[in-house]
């Protein structure tokens, strides 16, 4: 009994040595893989069809680019409004104060999203005196339901401070926001207090429901399925190129990518649908995490590759990766925060507005503002550097130039996608509530999601090895037929592959096989 149990526990402990010793196995030839080639063995890293591409690919490679983002466009201008305005109610008033008002929204359905109030106040006012004053406004909420029964949402009257602010006009005030619709109808009590020490008379109230066109909805709903779709199959595509070839052979471009397009597939968002079919905060909430996690991923890729592309060899995670982390962390989580705290608050109580908090939210805006404007000058850094060092270099100056060139591109059309949207009030009072209602029609929508997805797919293009790379890949490993031989004007323009009779071409090729197979 006692031998059988010893020869137990000596196959026990053999297993779980040889489980371990695979275990580290395992580690190790990760970590190989992981791991960079050094110095002397940069250039064996995997081959780019962008070395192979001629002035004219290179052409058409923006131009395909320009075409797809301006179809993208020119959808989006023929597609409907974003927001629809409903104005339900105007009064006129003989005195100061106002008193209750009881409005009905329009019968809606989850395909109208989110839903605003907002009130805008006209003054018996001839001249342009400019006057600002506090007052109260109270409101209560009821739901209807599609039985026709109304709850009382939230069990209490909401009071709220608000500011009359006019000059030629006087701005509109914002009741109510409603991040998703839990019932086919509301029906909301406003009452306004503390108006006496207004100077002029009120002679219009006018109230306007504000919620997603429905139209809109459904287009959006099929263009992020598109998106999501053209994304899982450039991925696949992008993957199965570099399939051939170890991990610690791909560029630090190829890395990235393999990072940003499944980043990509998020920012897409293919749990969208789920807005539609469950009445919660927790789609939407998801949908800006996912966004605003691709959006710094992107910001952390062009800190990495234009500092990556100048140390070659092993990049240490302290000294290399971490600054770049946070500054880049910081971004986001001044984003997210600024997320989350709307939509927490808005939860508890509808009529919340940000302007109530006034000295965080200016608070958090210069943070956010300081933390960009560190982040803008030390991208530029190193590009200036990178540009500086490696402009003589072969290949690596033609990677510089193509990030460089597309993505000065599109920073230059997604700050005029801002201006016209916002226009100079990008970074007002107005940057966190109000940022959906903001948009006038589907192109605005569009040109974001066309731009971001077709600059990945155009790198991803450009990053994956061609057909013929592994044995491109080889061939260069041999000293007689080196890449390094041959200056980058000759090798990327057509010297060597555009003027070489065909036959030559085709003798080298026989000649380096059958060395191949005499080895």
């Amino acid at each position: 009994m006692d031998t059988d149990y010893a020869s137990f526990e000596s196959s026990l402990c053999s297993e779980f040595k040889d489980f371990c010793k695979r275990i580290s196995d395992a580690y190790k030839e990760l970590k190989d893989d992981l791991t960079p080639y050094k110095d002397d063995r940069y250039y064996r890293l995997a081959p780019m069809r962008l070395y192979t591409l001629s002035k004219r690919h290179f052409v058409f490679v923006f131009v395909v680019f320009f075409i797809c983002f301006g179809l993208t466009v020119f959808i989006g201008v023929a597609g409907p409004n974003v927001i629809e305005a409903k104005p339900v109610r105007s009064e006129a008033g003989n005195k100061s104060e106002i008193g209750h008002i009881n409005l009905q929204s329009p019968v809606l359905s989850t395909y109208n999203q989110q839903l605003w109030l907002t009130c805008g106040i006209q003054l018996d006012k001839s001249d342009d005196s400019s006057i600002k004053t506090n007052f109260t406004m109270t409101v209560q909420i009821h739901g209807v339901t599609s039985e026709a029964t109304v709850t009382f949402i939230s069990n209490q009257v909401h009071t709220r401070s608000r500011v009359i602010s006019c000059a030629l006009k006087c701005d509109e005030i914002n009741v109510v926001h409603l991040g998703y619709l839990n019932y086919t109808q509301y029906q909301i009590t406003v009452g306004f207090e503390n108006l006496k020490e207004l100077r002029y008379r009120i002679t219009a109230v006018t109230f306007t429901w504000k919620i997603y066109n429905s139209t809109f909805s459904q287009v959006e709903i099929w263009f992020r399925f598109v998106f999501v779709v053209l994304t899982f199959m450039v991925t696949c595509l992008f993957a199965h190129s570099l399939r051939k070839f170890s991990m610690r052979d791909w560029g630090i471009e190829q890395k990235w990518m393999s990072v940003l397009l499944p980043l990509l597939l998020l920012y897409n968002d293919p749990f969208f649908p789920l807005t539609f079919l469950v009445n919660s905060w927790f789609p939407g909430m998801l949908d800006d995490l996912f966004q605003s996690l691709f959006l710094c991923a992107l910001l952390l890729f062009w800190l990495c590759v234009y500092h990556g592309i100048r140390v070659q060899g092993e990049r240490k995670c302290f000294t290399f990766y971490l600054p770049k982390i946070f500054i880049v962390g910081l971004l986001w989580l001044a984003s997210v925060t600024l997320g989350i705290w709307q939509t927490v608050n808005e939860l508890h109580d509808p009529t919340y507005q940000y302007r109530v908090d006034t000295g965080n939210f200016q608070g958090m805006k210069i943070f956010f503002l300081v933390v960009a404007s560190v982040y803008i000058l030390y991208l530029l850094f190193l590009i200036i550097r990178a540009c500086s060092e490696l402009r003589n270099m072969p290949y690596i100056d033609l990677r510089l130039k193509f990030l460089t060139a597309l993505t000065f591109v599109v920073l230059i059309i997604s700050i005029a996608i801002l201006y016209l949207r916002f226009g100079a009030r990008v970074l007002q009072d107005n940057f966190v509530a109000e940022l959906s209602t903001h948009y006038h029609n589907s192109a605005e929508f569009l040109s974001f999601y066309g731009l971001l997805n077709f600059y990945l797919y155009t790198l991803a293009f450009v990053y994956s090895p061609s057909k013929n790379a592994l044995y491109e890949s080889q061939l260069k490993d041999n000293p007689a037929f080196s890449m390094l031989n041959d200056s980058d004007d000759d090798v990327i323009y057509g010297s060597d592959y555009e003027e070489m009779p065909l036959q030559n071409g085709q003798a080298i090729r026989a000649k380096y096989k059958a060395e191949s197979d005499s080895d």
